[in-house]
This record gives C-alpha cells, structure tokens and sequence, in this order.
C-alpha cells in the first residue's frame, strides 16, 4: 500500500490563511513583477489597459515621469476601495500602487533597456504583469484603478475579474489611437488579451478563499 494512501484527504473548504509576513513578501513580489511589465511595455512603446496604460499613455504625451502619473491616476479609485472593500484591502492597494511606482524609478538607471521589439516586448511584459497581478490580489490588493472595479464586480456579481478588466481596458486601447503608432496599438491590444487571460484562467471566483 503506498504512503499517499494512507494520507486523509484535505477538506475542501480548509482554508489556510496568510500570515502578515507572507502577504507582505507576496505583495512585494507582485508590484516588483508589474512594475518591470510596465517597463518592458514601455520600452516597447506600447500601452496596457487599466489605469497604468493610462498613466503609459500620459508619459508619451507629455515630459511627466509614469511614477507620480500613475500614483495621480488612482487617486480617484482610493475612495471606491474604502466604501466598497474596506479600510484593509485599500491600504493595501496604496502601498502597493506606491511600491510600483517606487520600482519604477530603479528599473531605468538599473536596466537602461534600449527600445525594445514590441513582438517581444508586448507578450512579455503582459505576462509578467498578469502574473504580478496574480500574487497582488492572492495576497488581498490590487494596483487600484480597474483592478479595484473589477474585483468588486467578481465579488458582488460573480463576474470573472478578467473579463470585467478586459472590456474597460478596450477605452484605454483605443485612446492609445491618438499617441502610439496604430501598429504599436494592434499589438498592445494583443498584449491587453493576453494579460486578461492569465488573470481570467488563474482568478475565478470561489477558487481561493485564503
């Protein structure tokens, strides 16, 4: 008889909550993830959905740094957070909104990526903001803006938070018309589809409850 066998099985609705120091590392982990998306995407001169396209968006239009833009651009969404999901949750998204934008002050002096291949740089750095995201909103934040939108809509109306975040970061994509090549536009709403993607796949409701 194999070991696994005599191993009971684990309850279904155990839950196993993160302890302080754990949702500290995840979140940690998580912006620095997104931060460095968000610079691969910028690098790239393309755009993502969400409020951190539209502070990407800001920075091509204007001599503003995307740090404090993207700080600015959440400012509005903090009070949906503290009706909607509390003191806890939104403290969090503040600190973690503050992390990303605190990132992206080391990755251009650390990395100094020339301009890079948006075919490259399109997939990648939506993939390693999906899976920032990922570890975010597992640890009980978001990066504010839609994140904060769609995660209610998952909760209240049992909407997939990658759906919901997918169809407000269409507007987002179709501003980006108006100061990115069109071409550079086709692939970032690629890259939005492939973001959402992993968000939708990986964040269903009911599957975590930590």
């Amino acid at each position: 008889m194999s070991g696994s066998q005599n191993v009971p099985p684990w309850p279904e609705d155990s839950t196993i909550p993160h302890s302080p120091a754990e949702d500290v590392f995840g979140v940690l982990i998580g912006t620095f993830l997104a931060s460095l998306g968000l610079y691969v995407l910028q690098q790239s001169e393309a755009v993502t959905g969400g409020t951190a396209g539209l502070a990407l968006l800001l920075t091509y239009a204007t001599p503003l740094n995307f740090s404090w833009l993207f700080l600015l651009v959440n400012v509005p969404f903090f009070a949906l957070a503290i009706w909607k999901k509390g003191w806890g949750f939104t403290l969090k998204t503040v600190a973690a909104v503050a992390i990303v934008s605190g990132y992206a002050l080391l990755h251009e002096p650390m990395l100094g990526l020339d301009e890079l291949n948006p075919l490259y740089g399109v997939p990648a750095g939506n993939i390693l903001i999906g899976l920032g995201l990922l570890a975010i909103f597992r640890h009980g934040a978001s990066l504010g803006g839609f994140n904060i939108v769609a995660l209610i809509a998952q909760e209240r109306l049992g909407l997939r938070a990658g759906y919901v975040q997918m169809s407000l970061d269409v507007v987002v994509i179709l501003l980006a018309l108006t100061v990115v090549a069109p071409l550079n536009v086709l692939y970032s709403a690629l890259g939005a589809v492939l973001l959402n993607l992993v968000l939708a796949l990986n964040h269903r409701p009911g599957r975590y409850r930590a």
